[in-house]
């Protein structure tokens, strides 16, 4: 069984995947990570050289893979929920978590990072709004849900143990 972070970005999810695996002793792993060590780029320079469908595409590849694996705490991309086929392929072996924090505590996380090709943008905090919105109806589709909205990392994890600790 694995436990898989979803969330926005700036939501926690590496953070708290990383002291969940340890408290959990799984291993951890970021399918983002995975898909930059693959194409050897940066997620910001494989959307800029092939567009967002060529990289969700890639990350539905890395779902496959990682979805074969047992005891691990896998921190997906913020958009990972946006095709049925990754939470289906993610659902066979796994609990899946949604972290989430409003438009402004992302922003405030978020801002000082180039990163976030999804953000460059005329209004950041916008975009942040609008994508919320059209991903609302993927989260709630996951098992569990924590706010993260002026929890600290620990609070966070503590939530999605006792929540984990019902289910195994």
């Amino acid at each position: 069984m694995n436990i898989i972070l979803t969330g926005f970005m700036g939501t926690g999810k590496t953070a708290v995947g990383k002291l969940l695996a340890k408290k959990l002793g799984y291993k951890y792993i970021d399918t983002d990570y995975l898909i930059e060590k693959k194409e050897n780029k940066r997620i910001s320079e494989i959307f800029a050289a092939y567009g967002e469908p060529y990289f969700r595409d890639l990350e539905t590849g890395i779902v496959k893979e990682v979805g074969k694996l047992d005891r691990h705490v896998i921190a997906t991309g913020g958009g990972i929920v946006l095709r049925s086929e990754n939470m289906v392929l993610l659902q066979k072996n796994g609990i899946i978590i949604n972290l989430s924090a409003n438009a402004d505590t992302v922003y405030e996380r978020i801002k000082a990072t180039d990163e976030r090709p999804l953000l460059n943008k005329p209004d950041p905090r916008k975009e942040i709004i609008n994508l919320l919105k059209a991903r609302e109806s993927f989260y709630v589709k996951c098992d569990f849900r924590v706010n993260t909205d002026g929890c600290i990392i620990g609070e966070v994890t503590d939530k999605c143990l006792d929540y984990i600790e019902k289910k195994l």
